[in-house]
């Protein structure tokens, strides 16, 4: 009988106490003792416990008057939306936890709308109620107009001291349905998480919704016909611990030995043979947001680095990546991503986790290119967008954003979101429009737009009080064109960018000004162009390295002197017509690198 299952999930802002919550419920559980706790238990990177954040989903079992709870621990960030959502799919219910001083904030409405979406039971928590600059009845009326239920039904608690914790444990008893039966015979279960270990093979976390699932048998994944036999089944505490069996309704891991890590996807159905059951419906294929290239620090490690991303993607089902080459750079990958903040976190798990240094070149997005002939096809980035001979129409991705505010910051976030080409769409209030409540702006943003300064910009106006969420909405037709640096009248393909038609001159002499200052001084001049279309818009010239060819002369007429001088200049001359220059590296990096 699975009656005495609880599977639950916590989703919160960032920064709303999560890992600490699930802490605490870790600690009254008894399922880590006192004199092992440490702070962010489930954090298990080295990664989350420094930057104080949760990037990976972590699930974990525990025991508590009779009940099993199986609980998943979720990130808060935008970047990381996608771990939420594939929790959600394998649990009943959702902690919803705000903080008592800063309320309810962007992150904190978007995977309240997902929660939703998976019908699942909410059970509204405010956290930090014994901070000195807690705002509980604001809150409490903020929280109660967003779920629209009365005040008296939001609990309360203190993840911090444990206040009112062991209450929202009986809540999720009394709430949240336990996992329903189905009359299916057949063993199915949704891979919502998986890891490769170098011993044992893919290693899937598991919510098992039909059937059981013990070592020794043989397994099937339905969607991609990998078959195998079970090495070991067993539940998260949150360290894993071996089980006999894992049955309908519980969470856990299978260790399945896979040693081809593209044969196992996070999605999947895992059944057993020789009987086995029909898939599950599975997630939603995820599509990046962002595409930035890959390349290795030396040239001969990007097989080690094509290893390192198959095995991350295994990890992070949202990675996706490509080969491509580089005139400057050599062989890399266009990786693409959920945010910034993901490929940070991407290159950072790379040089940890697999040794890997790796060049990181400018972050674009995907236009959508209409060629004459109306094919559609997707460029990445500037060397993949056709002539304007070429292109009928090219369209942009468009998100829409969710700006949580303090009502008094109001102005000084509509004139910067209107500097980044927004398109203002309404406004609501939470709780009552005081002059001291808050509101949320609803804007249309081009993505691009917002990728690299955008967030500090609204955080500089706000005083760090604004929050922002955003989700892809639609591609929208927008004027942008291929800007082309021209080097000795070369054209440099690896510094080819996209610009807006408005921005190209401001971009062309930003680019041009740095190259100058960039490139080495030759025996001859040097032209530097930024060419867009046909037509060039902005130019600079490095002057020619002066040497003096007189100086070894001891004597004699000046025609000795004027004839060696008149040589130089022809041959200087000779030099700019047919000199071609290697440009440096660093150069390269200096200019495509996202510190830029």
């Amino acid at each position: 009988m699975n009656s005495h299952i609880r599977n639950f999930c916590i989703i919160a802002h960032i920064d709303h106490g999560k890992s600490t919550l699930a802490d605490r419920f870790l600690e009254i559980t008894g399922t880590i003792q006192k004199r092992e706790m440490r702070n962010q238990m489930l954090d298990q990177m080295d990664l989350e416990r420094e930057r104080g954040i949760t990037i990976k989903l972590q699930p974990v079992t525990m025991q508590w008057q009779g009940y099993q709870f199986n609980l998943i621990d979720t990130p808060g960030h935008v970047d990381f939306t996608y771990e939420v959502s594939r929790s959600l799919q394998a649990v009943e219910g959702a902690i919803l936890l705000v903080d008592a001083s800063q309320g309810v904030q962007a992150q904190t409405i978007a995977n309240l709308e997902l929660a939703r979406e998976h019908n699942l039971t909410i059970i509204p928590v405010i956290n930090k109620i014994d901070l000195p600059a807690a705002n509980l009845n604001e809150v409490m009326a903020e929280l109660s107009d967003l779920l629209k239920i009365n005040p008296t039904e939001i609990y309360k608690v203190s993840a911090k001291s444990g206040q009112g914790v062991a209450e929202l444990l009986n809540a999720v008893v009394k709430n949240v349905p336990p996992p329903p039966l189905t009359a299916n015979s057949a063993t199915r279960g949704l891979i919502f998480d998986s890891n490769y270990n170098d011993y044992r093979g893919v290693v899937t976390s598991v919510r098992l919704i039909d059937g059981q699932i013990t070592a020794g048998e043989k397994f099937i994944f339905l969607g991609s016909g990998a078959v195998g036999e079970i090495l070991e089944v067993g539940i998260y505490t949150p360290k894993m611990q071996p089980a006999a069996k894992l049955t309908a309704g519980q969470i856990g891991y299978v260790v399945t030995g896979l040693k081809n890590i593209r044969q196992a996807r996070v999605g999947d159905t895992i059944s057993t043979l020789p009987v086995a059951g029909a898939a599950l419906p599975g997630y939603r294929e995820v599509k990046p947001m962002v595409f930035a290239g890959f390349y290795p620090g030396l040239g001969h490690e990007a097989g080690h680095l094509r290893e390192a991303l198959d095995k991350l993607r295994l990890n992070d089902a949202s990675l996706t990546y490509e080969g491509e080459h580089s005139a400057a750079l050599g062989f890399g990958f266009r990786c693409g991503f959920l945010g910034l903040l993901h490929l940070d976190i991407i290159r950072e798990r790379l040089k940890r986790e697999y040794n890997v240094e790796v060049i990181v070149t400018t972050p674009s997005v995907a236009y959508e290119v209409l060629n004459q002939q109306n094919h559609l096809q997707i460029a990445r980035g500037a060397l993949e967008l056709p002539s304007p001979d070429r292109i009928k129409k090219i369209s942009e991705p468009i998100v829409k954003a969710d700006i949580v505010t303090p009502i008094k910051y109001l102005g000084n976030l509509i004139k910067i979101t209107q500097e980044y080409r927004g398109l203002y769409l309404n406004t609501s209030y939470l709780g009552q429009a005081s002059a001291g409540g808050r509101a949320i702006l609803h804007y249309e943003l081009p993505l691009s737009a917002i990728l690299v300064d955008f967030y500090d910009q609204i955080k500089s106006a706000s005083a760090g009080y604004a929050s922002l969420n955003y989700e892809f909405a639609k591609y929208q037709p927008c004027d942008i064109e291929r800007l082309d640096i021209m080097v000795a009248d070369e054209v440099v393909e690896p510094l080819a960018t996209i610009v807006y038609s408005d921005e190209a001159y401001r971009r062309a002499r930003h680019i041009i000004h740095r190259l100058k200052d960039l490139l080495p001084r030759q025996l001859f001049e040097v032209k530097i162009q930024a060419k867009l279309g046909g037509r060039i818009i902005a130019a600079e010239r490095i002057p020619a390295l002066r040497k003096d060819v007189t100086a070894k002369l001891y004597g004699g007429d000046v025609t000795r002197k004027r004839k060696l001088l008149e040589k130089q200049k022809a041959g200087k001359k000779r030099m700019r017509l047919q000199g071609r220059l290697a440009i440096p590296p660093t150069a390269y990096l200096a200019l495509i690198s996202r510190q830029d």
